[in-house]
């Protein structure tokens, strides 16, 4: 998951980005930490950081 590079390359605290997104704070952590989230919370931070869920979610590797 690329949250946290496409998150820091906009300019975004992870509080922004929760207040954007509309996603708890300590679950966009814990997405940062882990590199996992359910779909839905997924498609709610590509909207909020606008890129598509490919972007969003797929490694460079693969």
């Amino acid at each position: 998951m690329n949250l946290k590079k496409i998150r820091t390359e906009q300019g975004l605290s992870i509080r922004k980005l929760s207040e954007i997104s509309k996603v708890p704070v300590r679950t966009i952590e814990d997405i940062e930490r882990f590199d996992r989230c359910k779909v839905d919370t997924a498609i709610k931070l590509a909207d909020a950081l606008n890129v598509t869920l490919d972007t969003l979610c797929r490694s460079e590797k693969e």
